[in-house]
């Protein structure tokens, strides 16, 4: 395989952008497990008390993920993460107001492998969201599982990140003074599997949960769609069906992680590695869909509103999609 080599006069600004995404990819994929490791490592050292004063402060601290979790406005807000905007670039469209007097439900999509958009967007003021939604605060949902690791869980809530689970997600919407939106990536970790550059799958059809919780909370709904998201990596190819598809979802029902065979440069060279490629991403927020509470829905009313959401969500992809080069004969696909 040939390497293509990045060459020496690259500008200094698209260095510190490379360097700045770096060390997102590597909060994502390597940071919970060295901070585990850190955790145990200094249990067996002279700094031992350092593991047991911090094992008494998540014990005390215990249930703050499902709390709203702590966001620390500085870190949001400091100038890497605009390093990190600009390498793609990333970009947040509006299309309509969203009023800061109710809570609302963003979905997300597609998740693509890292949900780069959904991370700089939501969880830094790289993009302006700020701004643009003046008096809303967002929460983006990770997995519980992250929440676990020791160390990682308040560099997580630093960011506005909160457990994915029902109590957790409900927290914010529960707030009676409004200005909350929850964002989900309704496809969650199995529809990482189907980010391949050019695809646009959305795994919707048969997600009603966030539907329901909307619906008890009386939050209102707002589609989001991200062109671009799917690009910036390449995946080995896994049709559903093939041996490799099947041991990956069997591996996510298990450990509750999706682990796609992803791949696109590296830092000094463009062939291969797990730093994504510099492709743009724009994250288009829609027009929100009003949700009256309703704390025990019929299975109707659910699918009906369900309906409703795809409905917007596909004709916000059908306004949009020219705009990013997008075929005029390609549709989403809800699996």
């Amino acid at each position: 395989m040939k390497v293509d080599f990045a060459p020496l006069d690259v500008p200094l600004h698209r260095r510190v952008q490379t360097a700045a995404v770096l060390q997102w990819v590597f909060s994502f994929l390597g940071l919970a497990p060295l901070c585990i490791s850190l955790f145990i490592y200094l249990l067996f050292t002279r700094f031992w008390l350092v593991s047991v004063l911090y094992a008494t402060w998540w014990y005390i601290d215990f249930d703050t993920p499902a709390r709203g979790g702590r966001r620390v406005p500085f870190l949001c807000g400091l100038r890497v993460w605009k390093h990190m905007r600009d390498y793609f670039p990333i970009k947040l469209v509006k299309t309509a107001d969203l009023d800061p007097k109710h809570n609302y439900i963003l979905g997300f999509h597609p998740h693509g492998v890292l949900v780069a958009g959904a991370f700089t967007n939501f969880c830094t003021y790289a993009t302006g969201f700020q701004k643009l939604f003046p008096g809303l605060t967002t929460y983006l949902l990770m997995l519980p599982l992250w929440f676990r690791a020791p160390f990682f869980r308040d560099y997580a809530m630093c960011a506005g990140l909160i457990p994915s689970d029902k109590e957790s997600a409900s927290y914010p919407l529960r707030q009676k003074r409004g200005g909350n939106a929850v964002v989900i990536a309704v496809g969650g970790a199995p529809e990482a599997l189907d980010a391949h550059p050019g695809t646009f799958n959305v795994l919707l059809a048969n997600k009603k949960g966030f539907i329901k919780m909307a619906m008890e909370h009386g939050a209102h709904l707002v589609p989001v769609f991200s062109f671009g998201e799917n690009e910036v990596y390449d995946q080995v190819e896994n049709p559903r069906g093939t041996w490799l598809r099947w041991i990956q979802e069997h591996l996510q029902r298990i450990m509750g992680i999706s682990l796609p065979l992803f791949h696109a440069r590296g830092i000094f060279q463009y062939s291969f590695g797990l730093l994504p490629y510099r492709r743009p991403i724009t994250t288009v927020v829609g027009r929100p869909i009003k949700v009256e509470k309703k704390q025990k829905p019929t299975p109707e009313e659910l699918d009906a509103l369900h309906q409703l959401y795809m409905d917007e969500l596909s004709e916000l992809f059908e306004e949009h999609k020219g705009n990013f080069g997008v075929d005029k004969d390609t549709h989403l696909n809800f699996v």
